[in-house]
C-alpha cells in the first residue's frame, strides 16, 4: 500500500521454494555469553512429522471404519515420538521450534486420533454423551500440552508430574 504508483513491486529477499523460514534463537553457553542459532534443524523434525503423520493417517483410519489400522497408527507414532526428542539430544539439535512442533504432533496423534478412535469405534452409540466424553479426553489432552509447553526449561522432564500422553494412550486403551 505504500508503493508509489507505477513502481514494480519488490519481492523480499528472503524467498524460498522452502516452506520453511531461516529460524533464530538466541541462548546462552556454558560461560552465559548469548548465542544465536540459526536453522531448522531437518533430522528431528522429520520424526516428529512422521509422528504427526501417524496420528492424521488414524484419524482417517478411524473415520472409514478400520480402527485395528487406526489403532497401531497411534503405536507407530508412539514410537516416533520417543525417537524424536532422542535424536535432537544426539545430535544436540534441541530448539524452541522443534519443542513446540512436537506438541502440536502430539495433539493430533495422542489427542485428536485416540479421542476420534474411541468415539468411533465405542462411544458414538452414546450420541451427545459419548462425544462429549470424546471431547474431553482431546480438551485436557490440549490442556496437559500447554501446561507442558508453559514448564519447559523451569521443571525437568523427570519431576513432571503428569503422565505423558503416550502412556496415557497405553493406560486407557492397552488393556
Amino acid at each position: 500500500m505504500s508503493e508509489q504508483p507505477g513502481e514494480p513491486s519488490k519481492a523480499p529477499e528472503s524467498d524460498s521454494l522452502l516452506p520453511i523460514d531461516e529460524h533464530v534463537e538466541e541462548g546462552q553457553d556454558a560461560e552465559g555469553r548469548k548465542v544465536r542459532h540459526r536453522g531448522v534443524y531437518l533430522l528431528p523434525n522429520l520424526f516428529t512429522t512422521a509422528n504427526l503423520f501417524a496420528g492424521f493417517f488414524s484419524i482417517v483410519s478411524a473415520m472409514n471404519g478400520k480402527y485395528e489400522v487406526a489403532a497401531i497408527a497411534i503405536f507407530v507414532a508412539m514410537l516416533l515420538d520417543g525417537l524424536d526428542g532422542r535424536v535432537a539430544r544426539m545430535t544436540n539439535t534441541q530448539s524452541a521450534f522443534g519443542a513446540e512442533y512436537d506438541s502440536l504432533s502430539d495433539m493430533v496423534a495422542f489427542g485428536l486420533a485416540p479421542a476420534l478412535l474411541a468415539y468411533k469405534w465405542a462411544l458414538s452409540g452414546l450420541g451427545n454423551v459419548g462425544l462429549t466424553v470424546s471431547f474431553i479426553y482431546a480438551a485436557c489432552a490440549a490442556l496437559r500440552l500447554a501446561r507442558f509447553n508453559t514448564q519447559i526449561g523451569k521443571v525437568t522432564s523427570s519431576a513432571w508430574p503428569v503422565l505423558r500422553l503416550p502412556g496415557w494412550w497405553r493406560a486407557w486403551f492397552g488393556r
